[in-house]
């Protein structure tokens, strides 16, 4: 059967953060996932996870500034340090959630520096970064994102991701693959499935509707025709559902209905 988690970030918004966690549960989700937790101490986000009985999956490591734009920092020339720190918080905040799997994003691409030498920092700061997470039992995970949601962001392609995690070579690094993002970069979801799932390097799969990332039936993209896929491959991680409610989370969940059935 396929797991499901869902992305609290996006998903209830009608709700205070730490309350998603109950309300995720009452509709029967397992696991959850977020972007950031790092607002409340990792001791009052497991209090609230262990009271709802569902699973931390998946969060993403501190992104730098937010409020300047920033999005990432791991392939960012002269910001080591600062990578390194939202490394250890993240890590911190992992073994405090018991979650195994940790989003570093790459960045966006500055001025006047080459891709050659973002690419270089970029392997130099994970194969760091994993070692300390396979310490702590976490595995980390790089994402292509399109460049429409997040313009200038440097890992854009699925090859692209794939190489990296090849270069690095670390066993804890894979790659998260958002069927939304490849959808508007590449297209030819089913194939690139087909292509990348044997490979064991995908870590973790999130889903949205595309082109609104909304509910994941609404759209271009047939995702009754994706579970079958993904259910030929076995797989078996999570599925994050990482898109924004059209309306009521609740609601809007009669597709996660027909998807378990």
């Amino acid at each position: 059967m396929l797991k499901f988690a869902a992305n609290l970030s996006m998903m209830y918004p009608e709700h205070a953060f730490l309350d998603r966690y109950a309300a995720a549960a009452a509709d029967g989700f397992a696991g959850v996932e977020c972007m950031f937790p790092y607002e409340s101490p990792a001791a009052f986000v497991r209090e609230r996870m262990n009271a709802a009985g569902v699973a931390q999956v998946l969060f993403n490591a501190p992104p730098g500034v937010v409020a300047r734009g920033e999005r990432g920092l791991a392939a960012l020339p002269g910001r080591q340090a600062e990578f390194q720190a939202g490394i250890e918080q993240a890590l911190s905040y992992a073994t405090a959630l018991a979650c195994p799997n940790v989003h570093v994003m790459a960045g966006r691409v500055p001025d006047g520096v080459s891709r050659e030498a973002m690419l270089d920092c970029y392997r130099e700061n994970l194969d760091w970064a994993a070692r300390q997470a396979r310490s702590a039992g976490v595995t980390l995970l790089i994402e292509p994102i399109n460049t429409r949601d997040i313009p200038g962001y440097f890992l854009n392609r699925q090859d692209e991701a794939h190489a990296v995690v090849q270069a690095v070579n670390a066993p804890n690094l894979k790659v998260q693959m958002d069927l939304y993002h490849c959808q508007i970069v590449e297209g030819d979801v089913t194939a690139k499935l087909r292509e990348y799932l044997p490979t064991g390097r995908v870590g973790h799969l999130q889903i949205a509707g595309v082109p609104l990332r909304q509910e994941p039936d609404r759209g271009e993209l047939d995702y009754g025709w994706v579970f079958g896929v993904l259910r030929e491959l076995r797989y078996g991680g999570w599925i994050g559902c990482e898109y924004r409610p059209a309306g009521s989370t609740s609601t809007g969940l009669r597709w996660l209905a027909a998807a378990r059935a």
